[in-house]
């Protein structure tokens, strides 16, 4: 049950995960969270970096999805400048939105990467959909309230994975 909880590649952040090394597996699509995964979970628009990222995902024809368990004024106000198509009240980890996204993208499951920095709703969810998972450190250590009885949990479950030796990265 807790190798749910476990994802396949951890990196420091999204800007990390590049055209090159996302061919090099094969991948084509990308699933991704929004808040604390792209931009701090209390900022509206994208970051430059950010935009750059979506740009260079383009140029390589890499396909970018966002999903969210956020409300749409909030998923769309941040997707829509960077022409992303988006999932919104997603309900993460149900699989439901992370099979959609599969949909729309027109791609398998073998070609999508799942990236999000949490373990109980990015990982877990993608893990279950079958996809290929990433955790990224969160960007700040603030959060909204259910995503800090999310991270509690988290930090137990990291714990218990780092004593049986599953994980090797330290935190960041």
């Amino acid at each position: 049950m807790l190798k749910n909880f476990l994802p396949n590649e951890h990196v420091p952040r999204v800007l990390d995960i590049t055209p090159d090394r996302l061919r090099e597996k094969g991948i084509k699509g990308v699933i991704t969270d929004l808040d604390n995964t792209l931009v701090a979970w209390n900022v509206k628009d994208a970051t430059p970096e950010i935009i750059e990222w979506f740009q260079q995902m383009k140029e390589n024809d890499i396909k970018v999805t966002i999903i969210s368990n956020n409300d749409q004024e909030r998923v769309s106000i941040f997707s829509e400048p960077l022409e992303a198509p988006f999932v919104y009240s997603a309900r993460k980890p149900l699989t439901r939105a992370f099979k959609r996204a599969a949909t729309q993208m027109e791609l398998k499951k073998e070609e999508i990467v799942v990236v999000g920095d949490q373990l109980l709703t990015d990982i877990l969810g993608g893990n279950r959909a079958g996809f290929y998972t990433v955790l990224v450190v969160p960007i700040v250590e603030t959060d909204g309230k259910i995503t800090r009885i999310n991270r509690m949990m988290e930090r137990r479950v990291l714990a218990w994975m780092r004593r049986k030796g599953m994980i090797s990265w330290e935190e960041e």
